[in-house]
């Protein structure tokens, strides 16, 4: 694949993930959000990370390493990013999904992983979540932007495309995750729109970033983009195990 047609693959996949960003933090005020339906969509969501980090992250990381013990140096590089992730869901908490209630009112809560019951939504809480999902989504943006040049370098047929359907999924819930506790902290609904837009264009900066700048990379190109394959395969593998299944 040409630079060209790289960057329009790019700029393409960027619009849709800006468009669905933007919807998943609208979608309370045009959709019935019920416990139920919240899991149901986080159920799904997890199987397809789970697929994209097994079956597509992992083995092409493994393909770009050079040396002999590729295999081995990807794996540790999952590793890494499982760990990241681990301390980034620990210390932000940053996936509260499900700002729903049930039809019969019985449940009208803030969901928190693992906590399930009544809880109060601090008013500055939104700092700590906004700030981990940032380097969540700056995550997704390095990868998809890594999975591009590696496609344009080597001709990767459907890493790409994996990358942006895993992105796609979860990023409004990362976006409800915001604004949902942005409005039971209490923020209008211009500070949350607000804070919804420039969520919805981090992920797009920092896959074009990424994009250019790996190209700058001369000699450690290849190491690079394979150790960021694999890196984002850990980091799929946490948010699906850790953070997305335990809430079905």
């Amino acid at each position: 694949m040409d630079p060209s047609s790289s960057l329009l693959l790019l700029a393409g996949y960027s619009v849709v993930i800006m468009a669905v960003s933007l919807f998943g933090g609208w979608l309370p005020s045009i959709f019935r959000l019920t416990h139920t339906r919240t899991q149901i969509v986080t159920s799904f969501v997890a199987g397809v990370i789970l697929c994209v980090a097994v079956y597509y992250l992992l083995p092409h990381g493994m393909k770009e390493l050079p040396g002999e013990h590729s295999a081995e140096t990807a794996v540790w590089w999952m590793l890494v990013g499982t760990v990241v992730m681990v301390v980034l869901l620990r210390v932000f908490s940053f996936h509260q999904h499900d700002f729903s209630h049930e039809e019969n009112g019985s449940h009208d809560y803030t969901h928190e992983h693992h906590e399930h019951g009544h809880i109060s939504v601090h008013p500055m809480s939104w700092v700590g979540i906004t700030m981990g999902l940032g380097l969540h989504t700056l995550t997704e943006g390095v990868t998809l932007g890594t999975s591009i040049r590696a496609e344009a370098s080597d001709g990767a047929i459907g890493l790409s495309l994996s990358v942006f359907l895993a992105i796609v999924l979860h990023k409004p819930l990362d976006a409800l995750s915001i604004t949902g506790t942005m409005r039971a902290a209490g923020f209008s609904q211009h500070r949350r729109v607000l804070a919804n837009v420039l969520f919805s264009l981090v992920c797009p900066v920092a896959a074009l970033l990424t994009f250019w700048g790996v190209g700058l990379l001369g000699p450690w190109e290849e190491y690079v983009v394979g150790a960021a394959l694999a890196f984002a395969a850990g980091a799929l593998l946490c948010i699906a195990l850790s953070d997305l299944l335990p809430e079905v």
